[in-house]
């Protein structure tokens, strides 16, 4: 089944004048389904951001064989980086940022 994991990205800390938000999706093949109330890990993931992401969301298109899993951040308020890096990092690592017409094409 095809996996796409998708989060969504802001800053608590920086001013919101400059502060940069992001729709990202990393899309896998796994016979593991995710369920909501797993914790994820990835490589892309940084603790100086965060703590870890938690599924909350979990929409099957069986007609597709894919899997839609929503995470949502432990904790906001970690942010020892700056989200721009945070983002290249996820870049660096398969995610890749998607625009919300995008997802209601699916």
């Amino acid at each position: 089944m095809k996996i796409k994991m998708i989060i969504f990205l802001t800053s608590t800390k920086e001013q919101q004048e400059t502060n940069r938000a992001e729709l990202m999706m990393k899309t896998f093949e796994s016979t593991i389904r995710p369920v909501q109330g797993d914790i994820i890990d990835d490589p892309g993931f940084d603790s100086r951001f965060h703590n870890g992401y938690e599924v909350v969301k979990v929409t099957l298109n069986y007609a597709k064989n894919e899997c839609f899993v929503s995470l949502h951040p432990l904790v906001l308020e970690l942010e020892e980086m700056s989200i721009n890096e945070y983002i290249e990092k996820l870049l660096a690592n398969d995610w890749r940022i998607v625009q919300k017409e995008e997802l209601a094409e699916d």
